[in-house]
């Protein structure tokens, strides 16, 4: 279900996106409102689960994981008990950012941030003795050109 927005409320969500760090009387400075409704938005925002949890962007090079790799998998299997068994193994592995469920030849790809090459294959070896997965490719990125979390408002 679309939750619907007026200006002001796209206006907050930018701020917050920006820096939800901001205190309340800079986000209602910045778009043009008083603190109160600021608040009362925000409180209905999250009601509504337009809002959901706050945490802090932490730079994967400063802490070493400098190898970024997207991972293609193929599988034979779609019973749910191997569904289950593969959801779980992904959701145990921090390694894993995003996973997503496909469309058309690959079945699953993965985002997977690690120290280097021989992380990722230690993390390969742990979901293939795990799993059964009919095949893998993995891509290393060499260049990270865009990386964001803001949504378009």
């Amino acid at each position: 279900m679309t939750v619907r927005l007026d200006e002001l409320d796209r206006k907050i969500l930018s701020q917050l996106q920006e820096d939800a760090s901001q205190s309340l009387d800079e986000i209602a400075r910045k778009v043009g409102s008083s603190k109160t409704p600021v608040w009362n938005r925000i409180r209905r925002l999250k009601e509504q689960g337009v809002i959901g949890r706050q945490t802090v962007l932490l730079d994967p090079d400063a802490l070493g994981l400098e190898a970024c790799f997207f991972v293609l998998i193929r599988t034979s299997e779609h019973e749910a008990d191997w569904q289950r068994r593969f959801l779980a193994a992904l959701r145990a592995r921090p390694e894993v950012l995003e996973a997503h469920r496909l469309a058309g030849d690959i079945d699953y790809i993965l985002k997977v941030r690690v120290k280097n090459a021989r992380a990722y294959d230690e993390f390969y070896q742990a979901l293939i003795s795990e799993v059964k997965i009919h095949n893998v490719t993995a891509l290393l990125s060499m260049e990270e050109i865009k990386s964001t979390t803001l949504l378009p408002l």
